[in-house]
């Protein structure tokens, strides 16, 4: 039930400040609200994206360290 309403503040959020920079920009109550609709939106679809850019470039930090002279004298000297 808290992750849930975590979630929810998290969007209410988001739609907030998207619609309070929109409007302070533009004065439009409607441009306003197309923002803080198309924020959220932009945002489940970006960020699974970002997520596995930054797992691939975890993992390869991972191999690279996993690959380097000191990591291999640190398991020759374990």
């Amino acid at each position: 039930m808290v992750t849930a309403a975590r979630t929810v503040s998290q969007v209410a959020l988001h739609m907030s400040v998207a619609f309070a920079v929109m409007y302070a920009f533009t004065g439009s109550i409607a441009l306003g609200g197309v923002a803080a609709v198309v924020e959220p939106i932009c945002n489940v679809i970006l960020l699974p994206v970002h997520d596995r850019l930054w797992e691939r470039i975890r993992q390869r930090l991972e191999s690279r360290a996993d690959n380097s002279p000191d990591a291999v004298r640190n398991v020759q000297n374990a």
